[in-house]
């Protein structure tokens, strides 16, 4: 093991996450060849096969499971010495790499970014969205520093800070805007349109409405807040959306837009990152710009 490199690491961690030896060279920004001999020289000082080639993807062996685990570990670990170094820096943040979930990625951080810049000079903000499973699982391994959710999360290795609460609207068509608003107990008889399976914000309107996720249900599984919102306008069903996003959605939709009556549904937005990283402080400086960006924009605020 004296001749492994941390490249070597790297290639490697990008192969087992690209699955494709020509999109990890690419992300890794070499060539294929250059990358396919590093694989194989990395292999060969171990003495046993990392992946099994296939004719248009690769995939890990069972020794290269166990080995991405321990690798995930070092390239953390490796990362957050710079995050150190920073931190003892006058608290200089550089790089970002921020998670979001995708209902709240589009009506935030338009007022996010610039905020966020402002209050940090020379930020280099890096963006990934995507669904909370894969942000808690790449935020563990080290791909991402911070991610902006829903909370709950109850991960013993993250520290999670509540930012805003925002309520859920209910949306109809038009023709339905002067009818009293149903409660949850009412949107079970209702074709109640929701996220497909995997979203968070799914599991929320579900729970409101006291209805098992697992219940066969007669309506749509739309894979973003803007196509359950169309459908709706097209007269076939009804849907939850939460407050932020109704300017962004509703605008072009002939939808109507109604608050539930009190207790309304609502939901945590927090931020959360690794208990073990040194750029926590500076992380928490970042939650309270998210906290007053988010409550500018109509929720209410969290106070810490």
């Amino acid at each position: 093991m004296k001749n492994v490199t941390l490249k070597q690491l790297r290639y490697f961690e990008a192969l087992a996450q690209k699955g494709h030896f020509g999109h990890a060279a690419a992300a890794c920004a070499i060539s294929q060849p250059a990358l396919s001999v590093q694989i194989k020289e990395l292999e060969a000082e171990l003495g046993l096969p990392l992946f099994e080639r296939g004719p248009r993807s690769v995939r890990l062996t069972g020794f290269g499971e166990t080995f991405r685990k321990r690798v995930t570990e070092i390239l953390r670990s490796v990362d957050e010495l710079g995050d150190l170094a920073r931190s003892v820096q006058g608290g200089h943040i550089g790089r970002l790499r921020l998670g979001i979930i995708p209902t709240i990625a589009p009506y935030l951080l338009p007022r996010l970014v610039g905020h966020l810049s402002a209050e940090f000079d020379g930020l280099d903000l890096h963006v990934r969205e995507t669904l909370t499973p894969r942000l808690i699982t790449e935020l563990h391994d080290g791909r991402i520093d911070a991610a902006i959710l829903a909370l709950p999360i109850s991960e013993p290795a993250l520290t999670e800070v509540a930012l805003f609460d925002e309520t859920f609207v209910l949306v109809r068509p038009d023709r339905d805007a002067a009818k009293p608003v149903p409660d949850g107990e009412a949107l079970q008889k209702m074709r109640l349109l929701l996220l497909e399976e995997g979203h968070c914000f799914r599991d929320q309107a579900l729970s409101f409405c006291k209805l098992g996720s697992a219940m066969p249900r007669d309506g749509l599984d739309g894979s973003s807040l803007t196509t359950l919102v169309q459908m709706v306008g097209a007269g076939i069903g009804v849907t939850l959306i939460p407050e932020m996003a109704v300017a962004v959605e509703t605008g072009a939709a002939q939808v109507s837009v109604a608050h539930f009556a009190e207790p309304q549904p609502a939901r945590t937005i927090g931020m959360v990152w690794r208990k073990s990283s040194p750029m926590a402080e500076q992380f928490a400086r970042i939650a309270e710009v998210v906290r007053r960006v988010g409550a500018a924009g109509g929720p209410q605020p969290v106070h810490a």
